[in-house]
């Protein structure tokens, strides 16, 4: 089950370009919408919810307090000021506890594969994230996968493979690969992993999942 970020908000009555004096004096803009309720503008203080928001998962559950009501919601849209690197408005999809939500759950490899310290095997993972459906609170914030079974080159982890919480369904291909041990493609990759092994480094990771996109206002 993921883990549950409460936030306090305040009905917006301000919108337009007069959202550019919010930003200004420390708020930021947000919507709460959802399949059961009109859409509600809301305004956040902007310490507040960018801290607490900070590397938040698409599954992770967002308490928002507004007006004595709580709705339980994720987070579905952030618009972000690349070049000052602030956020500038959040869009908040509202669920229903007693109906399943599907969302991209993102997958974290921990351990080390022997193959990558005893052959200097390159460890490539082609998925960084899975659909998959439950209800709100079975939602698991992240899916672990551990390395320590990845032995030989050529062994790989796939989506069957993958373990998840009780009353959680994964719609992916369950034969499609999480991450697999390629042999390296030249001498000179075989002695830079010869070294990570030595030096107990953390062996190189190509990712070539899907990137999470963020449009810039």
């Amino acid at each position: 089950m993921s883990e549950q970020v409460v936030l306090k908000a305040e009905r917006r009555r301000v919108v337009g370009k007069k959202v550019k004096q919010l930003r200004r004096e420390g708020k930021l803009p947000a919507v709460l919408y959802g399949k059961h309720i009109d859409p509600i503008p809301l305004v956040l203080d902007y310490r507040d919810a960018e801290k607490a928001l900070r590397g938040l998962s698409t599954s992770t559950l967002v308490i928002l307090e507004v007006e004595g009501a709580r709705h339980t919601a994720v987070v579905r849209e952030r618009q972000k000021d690349y070049i000052k690197g602030k956020l500038l408005h959040v869009d908040f999809q509202a669920l229903s506890l007693t109906e399943t939500m599907r969302v991209e759950v993102p997958i974290e490899l921990e351990g080390e594969a022997p193959a990558v310290k005893t052959y200097g095997g390159v460890l490539v993972q082609t998925l960084e994230s899975v659909e998959v459906e439950s209800l709100p609170g079975d939602m698991p914030e992240r899916l672990m996968v551990d390395l320590g079974g990845l032995e030989e080159i050529g062994d790989s982890i796939t989506v069957a493979d993958l373990v998840l919480p009780p009353n959680v369904k994964v719609l992916v291909d369950p034969n499609e690969t999480v991450v697999v041990v390629t042999a390296p493609r030249s001498e000179e990759e075989v002695e830079e992993a010869s070294g990570v092994a030595e030096g107990e480094a953390e062996p190189e990771v190509i990712a070539k999942g899907k990137e999470e996109e963020e449009e810039a206002a």
